[in-house]
């Protein structure tokens, strides 16, 4: 267990406003949160992140992970978010020795809000390779069947994405955020911050990722970076993503809701023991 100073700073992810209805009646809402954080890595300014500010030290934690700008956990010395700043500053034992190359190396994302990937990560190779997880048909549908329980962020206010980790059919850790790239980002920073006894659930033994967001080539390297093998969404993938996960081995499944999905890079992997009955209607899609 290394010794860490770290912040506790979350903030309700949503306020109140007022707002008019349809009938011309006052109501008084919900809506997400959205604060900017400013990041500093040893007194040096790395990037505003926009988010709900439920769990402000995990997100820039998962941040710094997921951009290979910390290599481990055992380097952070201390995590310190002041909202009335509105910046958290991060102190490390140790820095890539590489650093300025690789934070002059941007590449703007499809995330939302405009994420940035460093130092060239998108062409990485240095990956580990990922456990070939399998995955039946049944426990895919049992798993969305209980992510239902969870957007709660989402449920009252919207505009949110929601990210999970998840063992099997069994939901880990969920988090919600402003951008799919911020949540899953928080749930890498939670599993760090676990491991080294600063709180969190233990998330170690996941091997599926869940989003709501589009399965992109940032989503994929993230994902793998955490060394997990199984990534579905309900919404659906790009090229640059399917192009990623055959690189690195990962299964996705995209456009999952209720029995419907769409699986990539299945074959081997995917065990088909609960076809749904086809119903009147029901397009069949047949390669010519």
């Amino acid at each position: 267990m290394t010794s860490l100073s770290l912040s506790r700073a979350r903030l309700p992810a949503t306020v109140e406003i007022e707002v008019l209805d349809e009938f011309g009646a006052p109501q008084s809402r919900p809506i997400a949160a959205e604060r900017s954080l400013t990041l500093y890595l040893n007194r040096r300014e790395i990037v505003t992140l926009m988010t709900l500010g439920a769990d402000p030290e995990a997100l820039v934690v998962g941040y710094l992970r997921n951009q290979g700008l910390l290599g481990a956990v055992e380097d952070l010395s201390a995590v310190h978010v002041d909202w009335q700043v509105e910046a958290a500053a991060v102190v490390t034992r140790h820095l890539p020795v590489d650093l300025e190359e690789r934070l002059g190396s941007r590449t703007v994302t499809t995330g939302c809000g405009q994420g940035t990937v460093f130092g060239r990560l998108l062409e990485s190779t240095a990956l580990s390779a990922l456990p070939q997880t399998r995955l039946r048909q049944s426990v895919l549908y049992a798993l969305l069947e209980r992510l239902s329980d969870f957007n709660e962020t989402y449920k009252s206010a919207g505009a949110v994405h929601g990210c999970a980790l998840c063992r099997q059919a069994d939901v880990l850790d969920f988090v919600e955020d402003v951008g799919r790239h911020n949540a899953v980002d928080t749930l890498a920073g939670r599993q760090w911050l676990a491991a080294c006894g600063a709180g969190g659930v233990d998330s170690s033994g996941a091997d599926i990722f869940y989003t709501t967001g589009r399965l992109t080539s940032e989503m994929v390297l993230k994902v793998a970076q955490m060394g997990i093998s199984v990534l579905v969404s309900r919404s659906g993938v790009t090229q640059k993503g399917v192009e990623l996960a055959d690189r690195f081995g990962v299964l996705l499944i995209a456009r999952a809701k209720g029995r419907r999905f769409q699986a990539i890079h299945a074959d081997g992997r995917l065990e088909l023991d609960a076809i749904p009955t086809r119903r009147p209607g029901d397009r069949q899609r047949v390669k010519a």
